[in-house]
């Protein structure tokens, strides 16, 4: 049986100088954790080696950003998006990442790479936390699988096209 582990309002950080790294397959199965990743999420390497990477996911993370990420990423382009992650012990701490899908000598895809660096506290609370949360709220309003998704994305899609953005030209503009 999964042990559940309640968020914490404590937020972790790891040095600035840092990346955490992770390799996955193509079912987002973590095949490589670098020691940052394992001491900032408080796991240890046998311990994520073939977990799924929302192993680190924290649940004021919204769906829709997950989805944007992996419709990205599985067409072949590489994306950077700010995520909230949340560490064994229930603390939360927040990742500048920049994931690439890997391809084989015929450009297919077989798996992501991803390396995450400290972000700009000031930019995730002034700017990207309210975002995510206004976006959670509306998954929230639907909870009710895809429709939860699908309402989340919509709020996010129509959040963009209201500031005349993208999610990319967003991150970049930050």
């Amino acid at each position: 049986m999964k042990k559940v582990i309640t968020p914490t309002d404590t937020e972790s950080f790891f040095q600035g100088g840092e990346l955490i790294v992770s390799k996955t397959d193509l079912k987002g199965r973590i095949t490589y954790a670098n020691q940052t990743f394992c001491k900032t999420a408080g796991y240890t390497e046998a311990e994520l080696l073939g977990a799924p990477h929302s192993i680190v996911r924290h649940p004021d993370m919204p769906r829709a950003v997950f989805k944007l990420l992996w419709d990205t990423i599985m067409d072949g382009k590489e994306i950077f998006a700010y995520v909230k992650n949340m560490a064994k012990n229930g603390n939360y701490y927040w990742v500048f990442a920049h994931v690439t899908p890997s391809f084989d000598k015929d450009r297919n895809i077989i798996g992501f790479h991803s390396n995450r660096r400290i972000p700009d506290p000031k930019i995730v609370k002034d700017t990207i936390a309210p975002i995510y949360a206004a976006v959670l709220r509306e998954e929230q309003k639907h909870q009710n699988g895809q429709m939860e998704l699908a309402a989340g994305f919509e709020f996010l899609v129509n959040f963009l096209k209201s500031q005349n953005t993208t999610y990319d030209a967003l991150i970049f503009s930050l």
